[in-house]
């Protein structure tokens, strides 16, 4: 029994040093923001996804589109070094 009571003690320990962390949150530096922050509607958390998905899309499109030039000007380039 007393290995049980040493458990919930420490379990109690651990509580009470992280509700002092999280009792000065709000007074720091990013609080405020903290403070204002919410969890995200479904739509809104929809469209981000949406917005995000064709910026991933556009970014692999124009890194593509550069790979293409290189590959194509790659040996015109190198033909006048070869002469």
């Amino acid at each position: 029994m007393s290995n049980r009571s040493s458990i919930v003690d420490r379990a109690w320990e651990i509580q009470n040093r992280m509700e002092e962390r999280i009792k000065h949150l709000g007074k720091g530096k990013y609080g405020r923001i903290l403070l204002m922050a919410r969890k995200p509607t479904s739509e809104e958390y929809a469209k981000t996804s949406k917005i995000t998905f064709l910026g991933i899309i556009l970014i692999g499109f124009i890194g593509f589109i550069i790979y293409m030039i290189r590959m194509a000007l790659y040996p015109w380039i190198l033909s006048f070094f070869a002469k």
